[in-house]
């Protein structure tokens, strides 16, 4: 691990903490809807305000008039349409997102700057998180974890939400559509001299679908969520301000396991967020935060006759204060740096202990302008913890203006994803076939209580190599890319990408039990890369028509399995009773639920003297693999695939009288289904909506 930091030559410098003031804060104070110049401001990829095309980082923006338009609900919707991401549905129905080939658990998500918690299996579900409120989306790629720390191994998504605007403004929006879905939201906001405040609701909910009628269960199970956002800010003095905000999430929906037994599922979620900014100088300012986030899940099944079958909870626990500060000592260069804790706990069924995590950490980072052609970011964070090994994260990135219609750019940093409390505390026994899963820091006590039982058999693995600390996984990022604005109507920019993750925890047996079945815990491997290239293009000849689009080309393999391919050790047969034969190197395809291609297209037309707009957009993505389905525990060309599909999405909005508008559209145009694999591809959605804007 040390040798992978040193790979990055960054000098991380003392800096004093101070309180900084809030850059999110001053991205909502631009009106985006005056040019669409202002629409590319971002402020996720180095924590200050930043045009996003001078950003030396591979970044992009989904504006608000993009989502709109799209007639988008769900933040799962409008992700799944921008290149290099696409949704994941797991084993439990929600949806995580997959950024550059690496899964869910590597990609940060937040809200206005504070992340959300509730991962339960290392997903978090970005399907339970409405737009309706949402001003603007910033996805920054490759490794963040010299400014966010943890699971920003792969990249960071910060969903930014509307603040209140002057005078006393509202809007109503109702969408309804297949499934009996029904998603509507209300927003009213006031703001007036000092003091501003906004609140959101939203209810979502629809009876399920089946993609499989030869089953007696439901693809998805009917639900019902509700959101909740208020905002309150102040200011004290042109300088003193004041920005508190409190979002609550609800959901309620039936549990079916099996024909003969049924429950339900519930999750309640709140966060409370405060900030206090100060601007001392011009040079000069300031911020302390306050976040506090809850995610409690609650699900039991009951048998036929109405006993209780099982029962399940999970109740995670976050605190976090930070201060930072920010210092610009000339126009061309800023200093930002900040130091907080992170509180955290986890009560949840089947764990060893409830473990609390404490983590304290400070970061630092240098963003300037060498030369008016030359930007240089340089940073680094430290994370201290109590549970697991200290990281220190460094980043280093430069982008050359070689003329006014080319740039270049590249970035290099170093990321990680902490051990989970699952990886760490698991105690789980499966009730019907017998076998266990033990966390990593619950196998010294489990495993002699195993065998005090008579429940072992057999030690695969030697419990001494329990005795020293699990792992972070890390990786090195590098991104180089090229941006070119040809014309004021036409950009385009190509982005090469490597990810390269060490300490990869994966599962292993470590004992057999007298039942015939087997213990497995947790360990670090390695390595695994993902690396591509990835390109974006926009193209808007006149102030009615945009266009844009977007390609990914991915490899994620494992370094281990690539070897056993090359040295003849993998062999394959076409069928169950045919010969077996020896497997090549080419023949090795990668990581599972990995696309080798993935594309996007979007074609936006207004009708201006109508007030009319309609758009037409399309997603591609390329075969992959779920299963080994041969036998040699490797995916490779002559296992069974999921097909490769293309989903087309249609809309049109009408406005009438400037504050009315009314909608169609068309979700999967042409009805793609894919029974067997595919659970979040529901068929053909057609809907309508209304916006009132008052």
């Amino acid at each position: 691990m040390s040798l992978n930091k040193n790979k990055i030559y960054i000098y991380f410098l003392i800096f004093s903490t101070y309180l900084s003031y809030s850059q999110e804060d001053e991205v909502i104070k631009v009106d985006s809807t005056k040019t669409e110049a202002l629409e590319e401001v971002i402020v996720t990829a180095t924590r200050s305000v930043r045009q996003l095309s001078s950003l030396p980082l591979p970044a992009q923006i989904i504006s608000k008039k993009d989502i709109k338009r799209s007639n988008s609900i769900r933040l799962n919707d409008i992700l799944n349409e921008q290149t290099g991401l696409v949704t994941i549905p797991d084993f439990g129905g929600g949806e995580g997102i997959q950024l550059q080939g690496l899964d869910s658990q590597y990609t940060l998500i937040l809200v206005d700057g504070v992340p959300l918690v509730g991962r339960s299996a290392g997903t978090l579900d970005i399907s339970r998180i409405t737009v309706g409120n949402i001003k603007q989306i910033e996805v920054v790629k490759g490794a963040s974890s010299s400014l966010y720390g943890n699971d920003a191994l792969g990249g960071v998504i910060n969903i930014i939400t509307e603040q209140p605007k002057y005078g006393l403004k509202g809007k109503i929006n109702y969408r309804a559509g297949a499934f009996n879905t029904n998603d509507i939201g209300a927003t009213i906001g006031y703001k007036k001299e000092k003091i501003g405040a906004s609140l959101f609701i939203n209810s979502y909910s629809s009876d399920g679908y089946d993609l499989n009628e030869n089953d007696d269960l439901n693809t998805v199970e009917p639900f019902s969520n509700y959101t909740l956002n208020s905002k309150l800010t102040y200011d004290f003095t042109d300088n003193t301000d004041l920005f508190v905000s409190g979002r609550f999430y609800t959901q309620n929906q039936d549990y079916i396991a099996s024909s003969t037994l049924r429950g339900e599922s519930s999750i309640n979620e709140w966060n409370l967020h405060t900030k206090l900014s100060h601007k001392y100088s011009e040079k000069w300012s300031s911020y302390f935060e306050f976040y506090t986030t809850r995610y409690k899940a609650d699900e039991y099944l009951n048998n036929e006759d109405g006993s209780r079958y099982s029962d399940g909870f999970y109740n995670q626990l976050l605190v976090r204060p930070e201060i930072r500060a920010t210092y610009s000592p000339k126009d061309e260069s800023t200093f930002i740096g900040g130091i907080g804790f992170n509180h955290e706990t986890l009560d949840r069924t089947d764990f060893t202990a409830n473990p609390i995590f404490n983590s304290p950490y400070a970061y630092l980072q240098y963003d300037g302008n060498f030369t008016e052609r030359l930007n240089v970011i340089v940073g680094a964070r430290f994370d201290s913890h109590n549970k697991y090994k200290s990281q220190f994260s460094p980043k280093a990135a430069a982008r050359y203006k070689i003329n006014e219609k080319i740039a270049v750019k590249g970035s290099i940093g170093y990321g990680y994803k902490a051990p989970d409390f699952r990886q760490l505390y698991f105690d789980f026994t499966n009730a019907t076939v017998g076998y266990t899963v033990l966390g990593y820091n619950a196998v010294l006590t489990v495993i002699p209580e195993l065998q005090e039982q008579g429940e072992i058999s057999n030690i695969v693995v030697p419990l001494s190599e329990f005795e020293e600390d699990l792992s972070p996984e890390n990786s090195i990022s590098i991104n180089l890319g090229m941006d070119f604005k040809l014309s004021s109507q036409f950009n385009f920019n190509i982005n090469a990408f490597r990810n390269t993750i060490d300490d990869l925890i994966d599962t292993r047996v470590i004992a057999n039990k007298t039942n015939g079945q087997n213990v497995f815990s947790y360990y670090n491997i390695n390595e695994v890369y993902t690396q591509g290239l990835e390109f974006n293009s926009t193209w808007k000849p006149n102030h009615k028509l945009k266009i844009s689009g977007g390609y990914q080309l991915l490899f994620a393999k494992d370094k281990e399995a690539e070897r056993a391919f090359e040295n003849g050790e993998v062999y394959a047969r076409e069928t169950p009773s045919s010969p077996s034969f020896q497997l090549k190197k080419e023949d090795y395809f990668g990581l599972y639920n990995r696309s080798r291609h993935m594309a996007n297209l979007k074609v936006f037309y207004a009708f201006t003297k109508l007030k009319l707009d309609t758009n037409v957009r399309g997603t591609y993505r390329s075969k992959y693999g779920l299963f080994d389905t041969n036998g040699n525990n490797y995916l490779d060309n002559y296992d069974d695939f999921v097909d490769s599909y293309t989903v087309i999405d249609f809309a049109i909005n009408k406005r009438f009288f400037n504050d009315y508008t009314l909608g169609f559209g068309v979700d999967n145009l042409f009805n793609f289904t894919d029974t067997q694999n595919i659970s979040n591809i529901a068929g053909r959605i057609i809907y309508g909506k209304l916006n009132i804007q008052f």
